[in-house]
């Protein structure tokens, strides 16, 4: 018996060493994209942190706090800035709040990040109820401040302030209610986050691992940085083994070029070591194509894409309207405008990672719940056409037409009730109305006896609704006929055979 489970063990360890990922990009490419992924469509994002404390303008508190009206430009030297400017205002409700720089600085913070009503169970219990299948914490943001049990920096949430390990406890909580879990890292841009000036903590030698120690935010990023950087991601993926492993734009610029293929590869191994399938995901705004078509998931923030992508990808956007962390200014978003995002966005070949903000203290806001428990009633009718769905061959109809580019989901306009979109799922059909017509009726051109569908359809079902609808094929397209009252709210969904 111990010579067979040697054997096994042999056999096991041989076809992991073959299958072993190298660093390059022939063996990169030859990643797929995990089914489970390709399922599950809806995700949450999770902004939290010491920049939560102050709750002003957004999660870039920390930067914007350190620009006074003769704030450092780039390269040194001293400028005026206009008085109208986000830094101003910013710094000047810091020191009118918490007191002039030189006395309370980001760090300061810290220690007023308690989290004392943080209940990792009670979060991903909402996020269930929101429909999500995978949650994704932000790990470290841009600030340096690990939100998990770090063992290479000592400004750590373990250590720190809640003096807790957010993140794995946020990982036990998850994988508990059978979600997959990944974590974010936007660590790359502490290296030209921090303005520094004479007299200010970010200038402080004994800070310098917070706040970095580049004086030139356009300055190259060096070598010890570089070495940092890999240091703390290898420590995220030993440590909490992700699902999902997210990187922040910075990342994506020249100077980690050479940790592209190295992080790839060292990620890929360790699942294969965990027995996992897992994602990679990232973006390119630097002009060059960081890691390699189908080597990892391209991400998208607050964007979308304007048609059907041949590979699967992921928008990340936020409930709220004006910043990524909670703050007191925050506006949410609409339910209406979730679903019409999720929609949209799943019948292009994308999921959707969704941003909450929680409150220092903890407690997610009213208002973010009361959305996501809109969206998870809406999904509970309506998400067979969403779940385990893939694209048609057309993602849609109608006028409204995504903007495209980064940051650009401030352009897109509301949806009618002549915008449709498309997915399948297990040989039927799905049509997705996004707003209820004002005629009773709807027509969608695709579907008629010449368009996209080619054949007679036999049948058409609206989900949610308990009696038969009334409908007709013709060459120019299927009209359905809506019924008296309004059930829902959000978009309709017709099941076609």
């Amino acid at each position: 018996m111990r010579t067979l489970i040697s054997l096994l063990v042999t056999v096991a360890l041989a076809c992991r060493l073959e299958a072993a990922y190298t660093e390059d990009w022939d063996s990169l490419t030859t990643y797929e994209v995990p089914e489970w992924f390709q399922d599950v469509k809806l995700g949450i994002f999770i902004h939290w942190g010491p920049y939560s404390v102050p709750a002003y303008r957004s999660e870039w508190y920390p930067r914007m706090m350190y620009f006074d009206e003769e704030a450092w430009s780039p390269r040194g030297e001293i400028i005026k800035m206009d008085r109208g400017r986000e830094p101003t205002h910013t710094y000047k409700h810091h020191v009118k709040t918490w007191g002039p720089i030189d006395r309370f600085g980001y760090k300061d913070f810290i220690p007023l990040f308690k989290a004392t009503k943080f209940d990792a169970d009670e979060w991903v219990d909402l996020f269930v109820k929101a429909g999500a299948r995978y949650v994704v914490p932000v790990a470290e943001h841009h600030d340096g401040f690990a939100m998990y049990d770090s063992n290479v920096t000592r400004w750590n949430a373990a250590d720190m302030g809640p003096e807790r390990d957010i993140v794995g406890e946020l990982r036990e909580a998850t994988l508990a209610h059978g979600l997959k879990f990944g974590v974010s890292s936007h660590y790359a841009f502490n290296w030209a986050y921090y303005n520094k000036k004479p007299g200010w903590d970010t200038a402080d030698p004994r800070y310098r691992d917070l706040y970095g120690w580049n004086a030139d935010s356009l300055a190259q990023v060096d070598d010890e940085f570089l070495e940092l950087w890999w240091a703390r991601t290898k420590d995220l993926i030993d440590q909490y083994e992700p699902d999902v492993l997210w990187f922040d734009f910075f990342f994506d610029r020249e100077e980690f070029v050479p940790y592209h293929k190295k992080l790839a590869a060292y990620y890929y191994n360790q699942a294969l070591g965990w027995d996992k399938e897992v994602v990679l995901q990232g973006k390119n705004l630097h002009g060059f194509e960081s890691f390699k078509k189908g080597s990892f998931v391209l991400d998208l923030e607050r964007s979308k894409m304007p048609g059907i992508h041949d590979e699967l990808w992921q928008t990340d956007t936020s409930l709220g309207k004006n910043s990524w962390a909670y703050i007191h200014e925050w506006e949410s978003k609409t339910p209406n405008t979730i679903v019409d995002d999720l929609v949209d966005i799943v019948s292009k070949n994308g999921c959707l990672l969704l941003n909450v903000g929680p409150k220092a203290d903890g407690t997610i806001p009213a208002d973010q719940k009361a959305v996501l428990l809109d969206l998870g009633m809406w999904l509970g009718l309506n998400g067979e056409a969403i779940y385990e769905s893939r694209p048609w061959k057309v993602y849609g109809e109608g006028p409204t037409k995504s903007a495209v580019g980064h940051l650009s989901e401030n352009k897109n306009k509301t949806m009618t009730s002549d915008d449709v979109r498309f997915t399948t799922r297990d040989g039927t059909l799905y049509a997705i109305v996004m707003d209820w017509p004002e005629s009773g009726s709807v027509n969608i051109r695709v579907l008629g006896k010449e368009g996209e569908i080619g054949e007679d359809i036999v049948s058409v079902e609206m989900i949610g609704l308990k009696h038969p609808v009334s409908w007709k094929q013709t060459l120019e397209g299927l009209t359905i006929d809506f019924p008296d009252r309004r059930y829902s709210d959000y978009a309709w969904v017709f099941k076609i055979n």
